[in-house]
């Protein structure tokens, strides 16, 4: 059987992800100010895209500013170049001067520099290692001591073991123990130590309470301490409830985690994507374009694809390729944002009772429900949702905060997950902490309430919420 070759026409559907759809993808997920970012930076690169200037979005000058600009262009078409020497005068006749200056007014005085507003914040790694010089003059021991504090975490626990900073040197590992003890020394009392145990005991000792019953809890009955076992503990010292409440109040006051003080967690500033407002008895989504350029084409380069303005093949593609590069950039930013807000709309609709009431009314809701209402793939949905917040009048939320499970309850409606978890809380908080509540319990309170869920349930929202357990919120006397 020979082969042979034929030419066949098949048509088919094929997925394909053109370039402005990719970039339209790109865009959902974005929050405001990296939207912001991208925009900036694309001006930079495309000499096509502009930002419009604020005295033109005036809507008294617009009107004005159309027709001047209708003027422009019909005095151009009539000279039949868009492009001569008198645009250079016009745009850039002050720039072409040879007698050019800045028009700094002469009253105002010279700032300082920038580099003499910045500052830096000592480190708990800082802290340490100027002490260190301090303390010796030694360069063995400084490179033994550099070793040991490179290998303290933020909150000041040494996570290496002597044998590994020994083999750093290699240092014998009885000079890696003495250069320990004088780190251990430092401010603040603490640091270095290798678990719980050795910090709250230097602690205990640098305060002069070495041979008391307090050293004495830390070093042999720790664990009696953190179960909230006080009758056993006061048995084990022979000291009375009253007597062993001073030695306890002492080692609370203690700090656990020394070096944090000196590692402060950075304060993170949410600017909300999407503002809710309340007009008359209607809750409406207002969009924060609040330092989000307004993109244009910029009418100086858009005269370079005039068919008229002659220039060599090179040029016009370059301009070409910038131009629908601009386009598909302005026409992204608006689809993203039309669908944020349409997505916005959609959980105002869910979730009306919430921004009247409070999070005891929030409903259960999934992607699915808000893809289905405005006519979109759930993945477009998640996108949108993503690195988004929402200013309610309940407070700032992420968009993702409307997004969960719901739960059946005896009377028929679903409750969500969050109402739940908040309803727990609340238990708790109103409980007796002398006689703290069980998860077991608080199953029977919810059922008492119409809500059937499993003790496991109750622990996991427990341990989410960073709740103890009620053995350790149990008070001590």
């Amino acid at each position: 059987m020979a082969l042979q070759q034929k030419l066949h026409t098949k048509l088919l559907q094929k997925l394909i992800l053109t370039p402005s759809l990719q970039q339209a993808i790109k865009l959902l997920p974005m929050s405001t100010l990296e939207l912001v970012d991208l925009l900036n930076q694309e001006m930079v690169e495309n000499p096509m895209l502009e930002e419009v200037p604020t005295e033109e979005l005036q809507p008294a000058e617009a009107a004005a500013q159309t027709d001047k600009t209708d003027g422009e262009q019909a005095a151009a078409t009539e000279k039949g170049d868009n492009w001569d020497d008198s645009d250079y005068e016009y745009f850039f006749g002050d720039y072409l001067d040879d007698g050019y200056r800045s028009h700094t007014p002469q009253e105002v005085k010279e700032l300082p520099p920038i580099e003499n507003t910045l500052s830096t914040s000592s480190s708990l790694s800082d802290h340490l290692m100027w002490q260190l010089s301090l303390q010796t003059d030694d360069e063995r021991i400084r490179e033994i001591g550099t070793a040991i504090i490179g290998n303290i975490d933020d909150d000041g626990l040494l996570v290496a073991s002597l044998d590994e900073i020994a083999g750093m040197g290699p240092w014998p590992i009885a000079e890696v123990e003495e250069t320990l003890k004088l780190v251990q020394s430092f401010d603040p009392i603490g640091v270095a130590a290798r678990d719980l145990q050795e910090c709250l005991l230097l602690q205990v000792r640098h305060i002069g309470l070495e041979g008391t019953p307090t050293e004495k809890i830390v070093v042999d009955h720790l664990r009696l301490l953190q179960s909230h076992n006080i009758p056993e503990l006061a048995r084990r010292l022979g000291l009375s409830i009253d007597e062993l409440k001073t030695h306890i109040e002492i080692i609370r006051h203690l700090d656990p985690k020394p070096g944090s003080r000196y590692n402060p967690s950075q304060a993170h500033y949410v600017i909300p994507d999407v503002y809710i407002v309340k007009v008359e008895d209607q809750y409406v989504a207002v969009l924060n374009e609040e330092g989000l350029p307004q993109l244009r084409i910029s009418p100086v380069y858009r005269r370079l694809l005039d068919k008229n303005t002659e220039q060599n093949s090179e040029t016009r593609a370059y301009v070409k390729d910038k131009f629908r590069s601009a386009l598909w950039l302005i026409k992204s930013v608006e689809q993203r944002q039309k669908t944020i807000h349409k997505v916005a709309t959609s959980i105002i609709t869910f979730q009306r009772d919430f921004l009247d009431y409070g999070i005891e009314h929030l409903r259960p809701l999934v992607l699915r429900d808000v893809a289905n209402d405005i006519g979109m793939h759930e993945s477009t949905v998640s996108r949108v949702v993503t690195n988004k917040y929402m200013h309610t009048p309940q407070g700032v939320f992420e968009l993702k905060y409307f997004f969960h499970s719901g739960i059946s309850s005896s009377y028929g409606e679903s409750v969500s997950s969050v109402t739940i978890k908040n309803r727990i809380r609340k238990i708790i908080e109103n409980e007796d902490p002398r006689r703290p509540l069980s998860d077991s319990k608080i199953v029977s309170i919810l059922q008492h309430e119409g809500l059937v869920l499993a003790r496991r349930t109750i622990a996991k929202y427990r341990e989410e919420l960073k709740i103890s357990t009620s053995n350790q919120r149990k008070v001590l006397y």
